[in-house]
């Protein structure tokens, strides 16, 4: 159950709170190119990638997109292929494929015409709570509330609230926050101009109140080290006035992790590459890879790959190994060279031969994009 630490006399007034935020983001907001804009369909695309990815990350591939697919039409026109190459890196590709499919519902079914409020854009593919509530708020200036990581992290230290934000009971109480701080952001007069970044466009107090709590959670209250001197809320954070900032909010514990192997082919002959699409509907749905398979605990990677094909383990020559993580999973790629005659081939029945032209032009999972560079070495 959500419990608010007590023995403290700060008093949280939203009135106050909105106030002074918006106030704060007047001098230090970051001048990021989709605030540059208030077309909702920016807003749309940027809030997609910002979803567990950094800033500095998402501002390369915003940029791209956005010349590239810059309407909800275009996006709606494109192929699905094209969609994935122009998120390629950005990892969690589910977001991809739910723009594109919901960018085709605005068209088939609204028309061309981009929701305005927060329960509209909830009835789009892949749009939950925070996504519609922060698009709303940032384009239209509707006091819905929003809260992601950083806003949880504010929201919990402001009130001292023990217990995860993950929690539903938690959960709730912090939503709760958020809207009434927003919604006291109603009563307040239209933001200036930001001086320091007169590009920076507000479509009103709400706006400039949800940007703020995202930033401040992002720039000054962060995980570790929280800069409390700098943050124009100490005055009201209980958790700063106990003296116990770093406490709150209460982290979940994280699930074990597990190990796994993989064992790919990297398969040359006239002139072409052997690879392979991943079903729509599996992990990592569209993206192209390398033939593999995965092997079981104490299994020899080569010895797995060559029965898998059809060949003599000799035939196979460990081009390298590559390391990496999906959530909770430790995966160790390796990637076999298929060398000398194949008698017997196996070729997988999911598997296309390609160009070098044809692979610079596919969307490739992370660890078989860089195995591309051992391909070709």
């Amino acid at each position: 159950m959500a419990r608010i630490a007590r023995r403290n006399k700060v008093q949280l007034e939203p009135s106050d709170v909105a106030s002074r935020l918006v106030s704060w983001f007047a001098t230090s907001a970051r001048d990021l190119p989709w605030r540059r804009t208030l077309d909702p369909y920016a807003v749309w695309v940027s809030e997609a990638m910002l979803q567990q990815t950094q800033v500095r990350t998402v501002i390369p591939y915003w940029t791209r997109w956005m010349q590239r697919l810059p309407t909800v039409q275009e996006l709606a026109n494109a192929h699905l292929d094209e969609v994935l190459k122009l998120w390629e890196g950005l990892g969690y590709y589910r977001r991809a494929r739910h723009l594109h499919s919901a960018a085709r519902r605005v068209i088939a079914v609204q028309g061309g015409h981009l929701p305005v409020h927060s329960d509209e854009w909830l009835a789009l593919p892949g749009i939950g709570r925070y996504t519609a509530g922060a698009i709303a708020s940032i384009a239209f200036n509707e006091p819905a509330p929003i809260l992601d990581g950083n806003v949880a992290r504010v929201l919990s230290r402001l009130m001292a609230m023990a217990g995860s934000p993950k929690d539903r009971s938690t959960s709730a109480v912090l939503w709760s926050q958020a809207a009434l701080i927003v919604k006291a952001a109603e009563a307040l007069p239209p933001p200036a101009p930001l001086s320091h970044a007169p590009l920076v466009r507000l479509s009103g107090p709400c706006s400039a109140v949800n940007q703020s709590l995202m930033e401040l959670g992002a720039l000054v209250c962060t995980p570790t080290n929280p800069s409390c001197p700098a943050c124009p809320l100490r005055d009201q954070c209980r958790a700063h006035a106990m003296g116990r900032s770093g406490d709150f909010p209460t982290v979940s514990t994280r699930p074990a992790t597990t190990r796994r192997t993989m064992a790919a082919v990297l398969w040359h002959r006239s002139g072409r590459w052997l690879v392979r699409q991943r079903p729509r509907d599996a992990v990592n749905g569209g993206l192209w890879e390398f033939p593999g398979l995965e092997c079981g605990p104490g299994d020899d990677p080569k010895s797995v790959l060559a029965r898998w094909l059809g060949v003599e383990p000799g035939q196979l020559a460990l081009a390298g190994t590559i390391r990496h993580a999906i959530t909770r999973h430790r995966i160790s790629q390796h990637f076999f060279r298929l060398e000398g005659p194949v008698s017997r081939p196996a070729t997988p029945a999911d598997a296309e031969w390609k160009t070098v032209h044809d692979l610079d032009a596919l969307a490739w999972t992370a660890a078989h994009r860089r195995a591309l560079a051992l391909a070709r070495s």
